[in-house]
């Protein structure tokens, strides 16, 4: 069970679960739990015969059926309805699956893995998600966090991003200016890794110049209030373990790098290695 806010890469986390396993070479198949209307989540899931209900013309493959071998991906798993929880808890505890008018069972042969930004604790107190299955399901628990709590992270990413779009795009740049660099270290990134992705993109097709600039990330001013406190510049500080700290972080922040660290303090990168040699920064 991958445990995490919208947009942080619970897919991604599957996908790489799925790829570095046995079953690698099987389907890797996502659901929406979310979006499938309630009426069909059976025969979406476990499929259904000839006959079955009307408009049932043909025999079809649910969900167990095409994953078979491989993982089915069930995201958004706290907004499945509660009388549909009871028939997955069947299968996980069994194995075997009725699809819709059959006869006979089927067995299942698919990893679980699901995901949800839902409190599941909640879900259970307020009686929407059955306790059972949460347990059956969190036999392995994975928390994934904001990128506001990994922002060592924002820079390397939106590095990342930048490549891929200039390379999808057709479009030379070369970097983010040092201001473009704050800025992305002092946004709350509320939409996580989803909407740093989407703002690389669209300031890699509007920049003008190779050098990606502050303003082409459309980061509105009101959520950059915080500027300073992320990276102020490094002025004489009394407190020496509020310096070192901040020291740390900006380095954190820039994966290690000396001379955008200094960059982003506005002090000579002389100045910051006498400092890290002071404060005996690793």
């Amino acid at each position: 069970l991958i445990l995490g806010a919208n947009g942080t890469g619970k897919e991604s986390i599957a996908r790489t679960i799925h790829f570095n396993s046995p079953r690698k070479d099987e389907p890797f198949v996502a659901v929406n739990c979310g979006a499938i209307p309630p009426e069909l989540i059976a025969s979406m899931f476990f499929g259904h015969v000839k006959g079955a209900f009307t408009g049932a013309d043909t025999d079809k493959k649910g969900y167990f059926d095409t994953a078979k071998g491989g993982t089915l991906f069930l995201d958004e798993i706290g907004t499945l309805p509660y009388h549909t929880q009871s028939s997955l808890l069947r299968v996980l505890q069994e194995n075997v699956y009725m699809p819709v008018g059959a006869n006979s069972e089927r067995r299942a042969d698919v990893r679980i893995v699901a995901a949800t930004n839902e409190d599941m604790e909640n879900s259970i107190t307020e009686g929407r998600f059955r306790e059972d299955l949460y347990h059956r399901l969190c036999e392995f628990e994975i928390h994934q966090p904001s990128l506001a709590e990994c922002p060592e992270d924002i820079l390397p990413l939106a590095e990342f991003f930048r490549k891929k779009f200039s390379d999808e795009l057709h479009k030379e740049t070369s970097g983010f200016s040092t201001d473009a660099e704050r800025l992305m270290l002092a946004h709350s990134w509320s939409g996580n890794i989803r909407e740093l992705q989407n703002r690389v993109r669209r300031a890699v097709l509007i920049s003008k110049v190779p050098v990606i600039a502050a303003s082409d990330l459309n980061i509105r001013k009101s959520t950059s209030d915080n500027v300073t406190k992320i990276v102020p510049d490094l002025r004489p500080i009394k407190d020496d373990e509020a310096e070192k700290q901040l020291i740390i972080r900006t380095l954190e922040s820039c994966n290690g790098n000396k001379t955008k660290a200094a960059k982003m303090l506005n002090i000579n990168p002389t100045t910051l290695y006498r400092k890290i040699n002071k404060y005996g920064i690793e």
